[in-house]
């Protein structure tokens, strides 16, 4: 009898718990940096600054950052991405999609000051990783660099840097 009611008040008092919010591990909150509206710039053609856009905002309850990418005149490139933290994970997971067919997934975190997104692919049987790094951050500004390693992650080349400014 007394197993049975320690029982009962155990499960009643698991059932008056509310449960815990969705997305509420405090790393959900690492990407809100990010959110707003960017003005972007980067080293173009013949020395020529190029310029685009980007929005980013919370979406799907705030447990999703949508990005929204403009390449502005400067490229044809447009794309969309969707980052969430997989909290089972204990990591980020970004998906990038856009208007050339482009697909790709990363998984990341954020370590000293820098957050990092990462892939790993083959490409002629030879192990290529590619990463984003956000750093520099501030306030109203950030840099952003895409970045290739060909060498298993030893050493990485820079292939695109753009500097973020808020609008």
């Amino acid at each position: 009898m007394r197993i049975f009611l320690v029982l009962l008040l155990l499960s009643s008092a698991a059932l008056s718990e509310k449960p815990a919010p969705p997305c509420a591990e405090p790393q959900q909150k690492q990407l809100d940096f990010w959110v707003g509206e960017w003005e972007l710039t980067w080293p173009g053609e013949k020395g020529v600054v190029a310029r685009g856009h980007n929005s980013i905002r919370r979406t799907l309850d705030g447990c999703v950052i949508e990005e929204n990418f403009s390449g502005g005149d400067a490229m044809h490139l447009r794309g969309k991405s969707v980052s969430t933290f997989d909290a089972r994970a204990g990591r980020w997971k970004q998906t990038w999609v856009d208007n050339e067919g482009g697909y790709l997934d990363f998984t990341g975190g954020f370590a000293g000051g820098q957050m990092v997104f990462e892939r790993a692919f083959t490409l002629k049987g030879k192990q290529i990783r590619q990463r984003m790094v956000f750093k520099n951050i501030r306030a109203n500004q950030l840099d952003w660099s895409w970045e290739r390693s060909n060498d298993g992650g030893k050493t990485w080349r820079v292939l695109w840097p753009i500097h973020y400014q808020r609008m």
